[in-house]
């Protein structure tokens, strides 16, 4: 009788290793999935922080040539996607007044709703107020 070499190898992966890099991956996602959404939300707060910011130049030029209540055509404004509702501009009687934007458009469920508020003083000095939770908040916005 001739020995016959029967090859038991392994092939392929057993149920319990399959399972195992599901938990992991479903730990992995449970972590990651949280922290891009508020990722999301710091970056589009940041993004309208910095679209608000870009029309105190202009306001401030049209306060030196003696227009106190721009109309938004005249600042150059242009509706982002993150604003449903228009950016309100002063009127900027006497140079005091604000830039208002509601975040009201395509953001996330987390700041959608808020305001951020850039107010400009008599004396020229701006200052920035939102209602966004304190971790979304940008830098030069407390």
């Amino acid at each position: 009788m001739k020995n016959i070499k029967i090859n038991h190898a392994q092939k392929g992966f057993t149920l319990i290793e399959l399972m195992i890099v599901v938990a992991i991956i479903g730990i992995l996602a449970a972590i990651a999935i949280p922290q891009y959404q508020d990722y999301i939300a710091r970056t589009q707060v940041n993004r309208a922080y910095a679209e608000a910011s870009s029309y105190r130049t202009a306001v401030e030029e049209n306060l030196m040539r003696g227009t106190n209540a721009p109309a938004a055509a005249d600042l150059g404004y242009v509706q982002s996607n993150l604003t449903a509702t228009p950016t309100t501009f002063g009127p900027f009687p006497a140079g005091v007044g604000a830039i208002v934007v509601t975040m009201d458009g395509e953001v996330s469920t987390a700041i959608s709703g808020n305001t951020l508020t850039m107010t400009r003083d008599a004396a020229g000095n701006w200052t920035c107020n939102t209602t966004v939770v304190a971790k979304y908040q940008p830098a030069g916005c407390p």
